[in-house]
């Protein structure tokens, strides 16, 4: 578990810390008013880091500030809230937990009122029995409008501030088979991602849909991907070889950032002769990644899924690190 203290200081957060709105409106569908439990600080060895948190409803629960006694009681609580709440819990002598540090939550309930009045890229208000908006918060609002700077939470001065969440990457799957179906449910719930998935026949697809991905229907793919964003990432996995190498041939025509292919070593280099043929430049062609996932975890296409998440995961986590060093 980590240790780690983030009072006051700016962090980039890729957990649901980060304002989700889009969340909040999801459960503010599904009830009139939702308590959002936010970890504001920790001290010493706990469950999640600060900027965590987790949308409580009357009978159901998003996301997660770490589970165990910390996390029934939070939930307890917040379905018996009568108003905004900020609390520090020691996580051995309070609630028992092995952990030994401490967490400060912040019990939010939020309404369609509510939620249509917080508005722009940071969302900052007073915490309980908090006074005047503070210079730190005021230059941090103002940085977000001129410049679109998004740190990450900021807790002081009685006041708390969030960067709304918003996708930085763009995910293709290309295929509603099997493992498109596998990736697709394993992908849907991470953060700042963006997920648009694509077939031939919108019945190809799931009777339900993965919260937050968008199908796609496209009788000619390859059509499409010669339209896609050259900054989307693409996952390759149709039921036909021949689409599967159309659409490799549109992508490099069209460029992207990154791009996938599900298949077998014999099939790589068969592809990587006939996009050579084609008229692909070698170095351009060898950009696509085949297979996706890591094959040492196997071909069943949950095991594919999970090696294909932690790829993006740990790329994410890369990208985090050096954004925290450029700080």
């Amino acid at each position: 578990m980590p240790r780690r203290r983030r009072s006051g200081s700016w962090r980039r957060s890729t957990g649901c810390g980060v304002f989700d709105r889009r969340a909040i409106e999801r459960a503010l569908e599904r009830a009139p008013r939702v308590v959002r439990v936010l970890v504001t600080d920790t001290l010493g060895s706990v469950p999640r880091e600060a900027g965590t948190a987790m949308i409580v409803g009357p009978d159901f629960l998003v996301g997660t500030i770490g589970g165990g006694t910390l996390e029934h009681e939070a939930i307890r609580r917040a379905r018996a809230l009568d108003a905004d709440l900020l609390e520090k819990r020691a996580l051995g002598p309070d609630l028992g937990q092995c952990c030994g540090g401490a967490v400060t939550l912040l019990y939010e309930a939020w309404d369609a009122e509510r939620l249509a009045a917080a508005e722009g890229q940071v969302i900052a208000r007073p915490l309980p029995g908090g006074g005047q908006m503070p210079f730190a918060i005021k230059r941090l609002l103002a940085r977000a409008r001129a410049a679109g700077e998004l740190p990450g939470i900021l807790v002081g001065g009685g006041w708390v501030a969030e960067p709304v969440l918003r996708a930085e990457r763009e995910i293709w799957i290309w295929g509603a088979g099997h493992v498109g179906r596998a990736i697709a449910a394993v992908l849907a719930p991470l953060p700042g991602l963006a997920i648009t998935w694509i077939d031939t026949q919108q019945d190809r697809f799931p009777p339900v849909l993965p919260e937050g991905v968008t199908a796609l229907p496209a009788a000619e793919p390859a059509l499409l991907a010669a339209h896609a964003p050259v900054t989307a990432e693409h996952l390759i996995l149709t039921y036909s070889h021949s689409l599967d190498l159309a659409l490799c041939d549109a992508l490099l025509s069209r460029g992207f950032a990154r791009c996938g292919l599900i298949g077998s070593a014999s099939k790589w280099v068969r592809f990587r002769r006939r996009l050579a043929e084609m008229g692909h430049d070698p170095a351009r062609i060898a950009s696509i990644q085949c297979p996706i996932g890591d094959p040492a975890l196997g071909k069943h296409p949950q095991e594919i899924a999970v090696g294909v998440a932690a790829e993006i995961l740990g790329q994410m986590a890369r990208q985090d690190a050096l954004g925290e060093r450029k700080a």
